[in-house]
């Protein structure tokens, strides 16, 4: 843990340590940190589409799986 002196908005300290439901001004600020790098990491996921990071042939990949047997009811 990283121990530090941060000067906090006190209104949004308190409106996120009810919303988070943290019992404490540390978990609340930890918790909000960790959504907020949760999110910018969802949101660059569209960015890899299309970039060439994955190679392969997926109807080769797809030829290896067994043929789905569908059941009568």
């Amino acid at each position: 843990m990283k121990r530090t002196n941060l000067v906090l908005d006190e209104h949004l300290l308190v409106q996120a340590t009810q919303v988070l439901a943290a019992k404490t001004y540390s978990a609340a600020v930890n918790t909000a940190l960790e959504e907020v790098i949760r999110l910018r990491k969802i949101q660059s996921i569209p960015h890899f589409f299309g970039s060439g990071i994955w190679e392969g042939d997926l109807s080769q990949m797809r030829e290896d799986r067994q043929p789905r047997v569908r059941r009568r009811k």
